[in-house]
């Protein structure tokens, strides 16, 4: 009996139904494991991609477990000479800048280091070290390292110190011929840092003082407790109110005052060098975060021109909306409202600078020797592996030279 040809292309119609189906099937299963980041910019959309890995990689970190890998240098048999002063002064960004210059300085000249006080940016606004941060682990961290005191003994007057005007990331050369001779002659010093450059950025050579300075930056502050407890609580308010990310929030260094400071123009090399929360909120949208992100600024209270932020993502929170009420009139206008932005932006899942500066390179040091490099920097640069902070896509930040 002859095969009917009817048959025949039918089977092959049926064969060809189930491959397509099947290719469907295998289509949707792998889609629904693994969710892509959508851009309107197909360019952009495949860059971004390699730089997220999918939803889960908008919050990644880079896995690695990083510790000091410093050695630290214990002093000599020589009794400590003469006395290093100097404030804190500014905000906890410019702190760890200062306390890591007065270390490599009492260190190289073999003086002891007196407690710092710490003076904010209006006039009168003065703390003692104790009431931001832990006295007895400061002198405990530099034990064997530098000797710590107090307070200057009363036969030496502070109206008598030399005042010195010292550059950040000091040099033992610069202390040898700019610092020196004034601390033989005084016997005590008075040091003033100043900011020439606001540049983290890891040196390519060593030099013997280089761990003691990852010691003084990295090794010396730590929060005192009712300060740490008032952060801990903020963050814990933010994890609550992101229960569509897991728990997890992003922090925005976005301070109008400061953006109308800087202009928000363009640099020498043609890159912003600020911006605003409009420009945020497109760079956030089109990075692939979606409406029910929580994000934090570091604005203290709310302006309008953050409207244009809070449109696109409703979660959005000033330090006077997540500080409990009674810490209010303690915290929001002194100096401990740049410690809470410093270290909320440092425990962060995800870190956004929208300003350039101290805060960001310190906050990114932080971070890294924390083992949080999700620093992402708006750019307008067409490449979305640019939006990596350079201080962790290219590790050239100095805390990789004090933590691997």
């Amino acid at each position: 009996m002859a095969a009917d040809p009817r048959h025949f292309v039918a089977g092959i119609l049926t064969l060809t139904m189930f491959i397509m189906l099947g290719d469907m099937v295998k289509r949707d299963y792998y889609d629904s494991v693994h969710p892509h980041i959508h851009n309107s910019n197909k360019a952009s959309e495949r860059g971004i991609e390699r730089v997220t890995e999918g939803a889960d990689g908008l919050w990644r970190e880079d896995g690695l477990s990083l510790k000091p890998c410093w050695e630290k240098p214990l002093v000599g048999a020589d009794e400590s000479k003469g006395y290093v002063t100097f404030s804190l002064t500014n905000g906890p960004e410019y702190h760890v800048s200062q306390i890591a210059d007065a270390v490599v300085v009492a260190r190289y000249l073999q003086a002891k280091l007196v407690i710092p006080e710490i003076r904010g940016s209006k006039p009168g606004d003065k703390r003692n070290f104790e009431d931001v941060y832990d006295t007895e682990y400061l002198i405990g961290s530099l034990s064997g390292v530098v000797e710590v005191v107090k307070s200057l003994p009363s036969e030496v007057s502070a109206r008598n110190l030399a005042v010195v005007k010292v550059p950040n990331r000091i040099s033992e050369d610069y202390i040898a011929e700019n610092i020196e001779p004034s601390f033989r002659n005084k016997g005590s010093i008075r040091l003033v840092t100043y900011f020439p450059s606001v540049n983290m950025k890891k040196n390519e050579e060593t030099s013997n003082a280089d761990s003691v300075a990852c010691l003084g930056m990295f090794g010396t502050l730590v929060l005192q407790t009712p300060v740490q407890q008032v952060i801990n609580s903020m963050i814990d308010h933010l994890r609550s109110v992101s229960r569509k990310s897991d728990g997890r929030f992003v922090a925005i260094d976005l301070r109008i005052d400061m953006l109308e400071k800087k202009g928000c123009h363009n640099d020498d090399s043609g890159s912003k060098t600020c911006y605003d929360p409009k420009e945020i909120a497109r760079f956030l949208k089109k990075f692939g975060f979606d409406k029910d992100t929580t994000l934090y600024v570091t604005q203290t209270k709310w302006e309008s021109s953050l409207n244009a932020l809070k449109d696109v993502f409703p979660n959005t929170y000033t330090k006077e909306s997540v500080l409990p009420v009674e810490k209010k009139a303690e915290f929001l206008n002194s100096e401990l409202s740049k410690v809470i932005d410093f270290y909320i932006c440092s425990e962060s899942d995800v870190f956004v600078p929208a300003i350039s500066g101290l805060f960001y390179a310190n906050v990114a040091g932080k971070r890294i020797a924390a083992g949080k490099t999700q620093i992402l920097v708006p750019t307008a640069s067409s490449d979305p592996q640019e939006f990596l902070s350079h201080y962790v896509s290219k590790k050239n930040h100095l805390a990789y030279s004090c933590f691997c």
